[in-house]
C-alpha cells in the first residue's frame, strides 16, 4: 500500500510538470486571439491543482520506486496524461465526446497521429498547437523529461527510464548520471526540432504550420493542421524537408547525441540499425516508385518517385503524414508500407513497432537455427555491429514478438466481431500498435478514425498504448505475479 501511495505521489508531481505544457497554447491563444485563452487557462489550473493535491495528500510516502512500481507509474502516467489533456478539446470543440477526445490525446502522446477530428483547417490555432505539442512531448517520452526533474524533487528516475525506454537504451547510458542523459537527449531533440522548424519555413510554410509539422515530424506523430495533411501544400520542397527529418527522428537519438559529442558523422556508420533502416527505406522507395509507374498510377517515374518516397517514408517511420490517398494505390504498395511500419524505426527513436534491432536479432537467430540443424555442436554466438548479443536478450525478443502478434490478432478479431471489415480492422490495429497513424479501408488517409464506434475507438486506443509501452510494460501489470509480494 505504501508503495502504491508513492506511485500516486510521483504521478501528482508529473501532473504538475505536465501543466507547464499548457503555456505554449496559452501564448498562441494570446498571439492569434482565437478565443481559447480561458479554456487553456482553466485546463492548466485544474491539472496543476489535481497534481498538487495528489502530491500533498501522499507527501509522507515519497521515496525511491522499485522496478515493479516504476512499471505501475509508467502505465498510470500514460493513461492519466491523455485524460487530463482532453480538457481543452472538450471545452473548445462542441459535441466532442470523451471517448473521441481521449483517443485524440492518446494518439498525440503516443505519437500515433490517428485523428477523429475533421475541419482541422478551421480549428483555433491554439488547439492545433496543443495537438502537435502532444506529439512532440510524447515523442521523446514524458518520463524521459520527468527523470531530469524528479530527482530534484526527491524521487529517483532510473526505474522509470528503464521501464519506458525501448531497446538497447535500457542497458546503456550515454553519461554517468541518468538525469544528465535525459537532459542531453532532450537538448538534441530540441536542437533538431528547431532546425526542422526553420527548414519548413524556408520551404514555404508559415510559422504556425512550420511549428506544428516540425513537432509532428520529430515526434513521428503525423498530426497536421489540415484535413488534407501534407497534400494541402503540394510542395516537393516541403515533402523533401519532412522526409529528411522523419528519417532523422526514426534513428536512435543516442546516436545523434554521440555524433554531436564526438563531432563526427562517422558515428552513424557504426550504428547498424541506422544503416539497415536507411538502406531498407531507400530501396523500398525506389521499388514502390517503379511499381506505381509500371502499374500506370502515375504517368512519369519522377512523379511516382516523389509520392512513393514521401508516403512510404512517412508510414515506414511511423509518422503518418500523407500527401495523396495511397489507399487508392494497388494493394501491394500500401500493404508493404504497413509492413515497414512494423520494423523500420530504430530503438531509442520516436517511432514505434517492433524496431529494427529486434528485426536484426530475429534474422540472425534464424541463421543460427539453420546452422544448428546442420552442425548441432557448433558454437555460434550472435553478433550485431561487432557486439555479442546475449541469449537472454534473444529470448526476450522472441517473447516480445509472440505477444506483439498475439495482440495484433486479438485486437483485429475484436474489431471484426464489432462489425468492421477485415482490411480496415487489420490495418487499423497495425497502424495503431505501431503508432503509425492512417490505415486502409475506412480508416485510410482520405478518411479518419471518427467513423468508428465507441467500442472500436477504445480498441484502437488500447492498441496505441500497447505499442507505445512496447506491450510488456502494459501487460505485465495484469499478471498475478506482478501483484504478489
Amino acid at each position: 500500500m505504501q508503495r502504491t501511495l508513492t506511485v500516486i505521489h510521483a504521478l501528482g508531481l508529473m501532473l504538475v510538470v505536465f501543466s507547464i505544457t499548457y503555456l505554449l497554447p496559452i501564448i498562441a491563444s494570446l498571439v492569434y486571439n482565437d478565443g481559447t485563452l480561458i479554456d487553456f487557462a482553466l485546463a492548466m489550473v485544474w491539472t496543476f491543482v489535481a497534481g498538487v493535491l495528489m502530491w500533498l495528500l501522499t507527501r509522507r510516502y515519497k521515496g525511491e520506486l522499485s522496478i515493479r512500481h516504476g512499471y505501475l507509474l509508467v502505465v498510470a502516467m500514460w493513461t492519466a496524461m491523455p485524460a487530463v489533456a482532453t480538457l481543452p478539446l472538450l471545452l473548445v470543440i462542441d459535441g466532442l465526446s470523451f471517448t473521441d477526445a481521449y483517443f485524440e490525446t492518446t494518439s498525440g502522446l503516443t505519437t500515433t497521429g490517428a485523428t477523429v477530428l475533421t475541419g482541422l483547417d478551421n480549428l483555433p490555432p491554439a488547439i492545433n498547437i496543443w495537438r502537435h505539442e502532444l506529439n512532440w512531448v510524447g515523442g521523446m517520452g514524458i518520463i524521459v523529461l520527468a527523470v531530469a526533474i524528479l530527482p530534484l524533487l526527491g524521487i529517483g528516475g532510473r526505474q522509470l527510464f528503464k521501464a519506458e525506454t525501448p531497446g538497447p537504451m535500457k542497458d546503456s547510458t550515454l553519461t554517468p548520471r541518468i538525469t544528465e542523459t535525459a537532459r542531453n537527449l532532450w537538448l538534441v531533440y530540441l536542437a533538431i526540432t528547431m532546425a526542422c522548424i526553420v527548414s519548413l519555413k524556408l520551404a514555404g510554410m508559415n510559422w504556425l504550420d512550420a511549428l506544428c509539422h516540425a513537432f509532428a515530424a520529430m515526434g513521428l506523430g503525423g498530426f497536421s493542421t489540415h484535413d488534407a495533411s501534407v497534400g494541402y501544400f503540394n510542395s516537393p520542397a516541403i515533402e523533401l524537408v519532412l522526409i529528411v527529418f522523419m528519417l532523422i527522428a526514426a534513428m536512435n537519438f543516442a546516436t545523434h547525441f554521440l555524433v554531436w559529442r564526438e563531432k563526427n558523422l562517422k558515428v552513424y556508420l557504426r550504428d547498424t540499425e541506422a544503416i539497415a533502416t536507411v538502406a531498407l527505406v531507400l530501396a523500398s522507395c525506389l521499388g514502390i516508385a517503379v511499381f506505381l509507374w509500371w502499374q500506370g498510377v502515375y504517368p512519369g517515374f519522377w512523379t511516382a518517385l516523389r509520392h512513393a518516397s514521401f508516403n512510404l517514408v512517412s508510414i515506414a517511420t511511423d509518422c503518418g503524414f500523407a500527401s495523396v490517398d495511397f489507399n487508392r494505390w494497388p494493394t501491394f504498395a500500401p500493404l508493404w508500407m504497413l509492413f515497414l511500419s512494423c520494423i523500420t524505426a530504430s530503438s531509442g527513436s520516436t517511432g514505434g513497432g517492433i524496431k529494427m534491432i529486434r528485426t536484426l536479432i530475429l534474422f540472425k537467430q534464424a541463421g543460427r537455427e539453420f546452422l544448428k540443424l546442420l552442425h548441432p555442436s557448433a558454437v555460434n554466438p550472435m553478433k550485431i555491429g561487432g557486439n555479442v548479443i546475449p541469449n537472454n536478450i534473444v529470448f526476450s525478443v522472441l517473447g516480445f514478438i509472440f505477444l506483439y502478434f498475439m495482440s495484433v490478432a486479438t485486437l483485429t478479431f475484436a474489431l471484426v466481431i464489432s462489425g468492421l471489415d477485415f482490411i480496415s480492422a487489420f490495418s487499423a490495429v497495425i497502424a495503431c500498435i505501431n503508432n503509425a497513424g492512417p490505415g486502409l479501408g475506412v480508416v485510410g488517409p482520405a478518411s479518419n478514425y471518427g467513423v468508428l464506434t465507441d467500442f472500436q475507438t477504445w480498441v484502437c486506443t488500447l492498441a496505441m498504448l500497447l505499442g507505445r509501452l512496447e506491450i510488456f510494460t502494459l501487460l505485465i501489470i495484469f499478471t498475478p505475479r506482478f501483484w504478489q509480494r
